[in-house]
């Protein structure tokens, strides 16, 4: 019989064997991709998410991208948003469209198989945005916190909702914003002209996925020159080499709507339409969900009557109307569309204090981020200043058009980061382990 030091001799070796694979484990973005992408489609396949329910002509299958998509896949080209067939369209970005239209050609418009798919590969842009996550919070704060970020990010529940459920750009959005995050906060360490390339070539993707990501675009390339000229290095090469990369990314699209259309639109035209739906009679700073064509048989006839230009140029004059009967109330509105967009929607449900509980953790989330944006800013934390920029440039046109919680999950990773460096630097001192980590190609 073995005796008792014995046998403590035997599990010490394999202990330290367990100890030794998880701090492995624990840094390693492969397996926190791995983990995050297993989970999200393990949901998918147990909640059975990709099971859309067919009515409304399957139009909570992509809702105005799904509809698009599946004009594309039956050979009508990138037309008909709504329900009923009402020709071209540019009321959506092409990018996510597009993506739909393909995956509804191989397995089938409207088929499980193809939302199967397409919450699939959702689910791989967001287990993707673990490694974003984790250079960004290395780079800013610590090992320690990025490690925290990034595995929040991969079993977080609520991260995981957006890409198992909806067929749109949401999550891809996230991971392009992290990425082209990233490539700004290192860009003064980078030479050649490559990275000015994957630069432009990053942004004509993130724009052409959701235009509303281009409010970060200045102040994200202002960042780079100015980090690159405190280094002495010049960027008057790179910035050129980026635009050019930029246009030619977008002009394709542009030199379509101006075919189809015959004037200027760039990317989609429908800021009008999403203005009126948060600024009229009856605005409480929400979405008027019910004057949405969709939604409204009248506004859906204007809409089918009038074409898409003039419907959305008349819903823009309404909006601007009521904004200039009355800047005061405006600015009332965006107010509460401030505190909506941090603190969520107020929402309607048969279990009301459910309904307030999300509420609460989503607003506990921003919390957590303003207050630790303010400490880092405070600390001068390095990059600070560019989640100071993302915060306050991103959101702004949610506030003056209406909010929900859908628009917030573009800037989730840099929310996460946030949150966690707060939860775990800052009570503390700040020590050599904890400084930085230098740019690692």
């Amino acid at each position: 019989m073995h005796s008792r030091p014995a046998l403590a001799a035997e599990r010490e070796p394999t202990l330290t064997v367990l100890f030794n694979a998880w701090a492995r484990i624990r840094t390693s973005q492969l397996w926190m991709v791995a983990v995050a992408l297993f989970l999200r489609v393990g949901w998918i396949v147990a909640a059975h998410t990709y099971k859309f329910e067919h009515i409304e002509d399957n139009f909570g299958f992509g809702w105005e991208m799904g509809r698009i998509g599946a004009a594309i896949a039956s050979g009508h080209g990138f037309s008909n948003p709504f329900v009923a067939p009402t020709g071209a369209t540019a009321w959506e970005p092409p990018l996510y469209p597009y993506l739909t239209a393909g995956v509804s050609h191989i397995f089938g418009i409207y088929s499980p198989a193809s939302a199967f798919v397409l919450l699939t590969i959702n689910s791989i842009f967001s287990a993707l945005t673990c490694i974003p996550i984790f250079l960004i919070a290395r780079r800013i704060f610590s090992e320690k916190v990025a490690v925290g970020s990034a595995w929040t990010w991969a079993l977080l529940p609520y991260a995981m909702f957006w890409c198992t459920r909806l067929v749109w750009e949401t999550s891809l959005s996230a991971l392009l914003l992290a990425v082209i995050f990233w490539l700004a906060l290192t860009m003064e360490e980078r030479d050649g002209i490559k990275p000015w390339l994957w630069f432009g070539l990053l942004w004509g993707i993130a724009v052409l996925n959701s235009t509303v990501l281009i409010a970060f675009l200045p102040a994200s390339g202002l960042w780079a020159w100015y980090h690159r000229a405190r280094r002495r290095k010049t960027s008057f090469a790179g910035v050129v080499l980026a635009s050019v990369v930029f246009i030619a990314c977008l002009a394709p699209w542009m030199v379509r709507n101006y075919q189809t259309f015959g004037k200027f639109i760039f990317i989609r035209d429908n800021f009008g339409a999403e203005l009126r739906l948060g600024n009229g009679n009856g605005a409480d700073g929400t979405w008027m969900q019910y004057l949405h064509p969709t939604q409204d048989l009248y506004a859906m006839r204007q809409y089918t009557a009038m074409g898409e230009l003039a419907y959305v140029d008349m819903r823009k004059r309404q909006a601007l109307d009521y904004i200039e009967a009355d800047y005061g109330r405006f600015a009332v509105l965006c107010l509460r569309r401030f505190v909506y967009y941090w603190n969520g929607p107020p929402k309607v449900a048969r279990i009301w204090w459910l309904a307030q509980l999300r509420n609460s953790v989503f607003l506990a989330s921003s919390v957590l981020m303003f207050w630790g944006l303010g400490r880092a800013l405070r600390r001068h934390k390095p990059g600070a200043g560019l989640l100071f920029w993302l915060i306050l440039l991103y959101p702004a046109i949610y506030y003056v058009v209406f909010p929900g919680q859908r628009y917030r999950h573009p800037i989730e990773p840099e929310i996460t980061i946030l949150g966690i460096y707060l939860l775990t630097e800052a009570g503390g001192n700040n020590r050599a382990t904890d400084e930085p980590a230098p740019l690692r190609d």
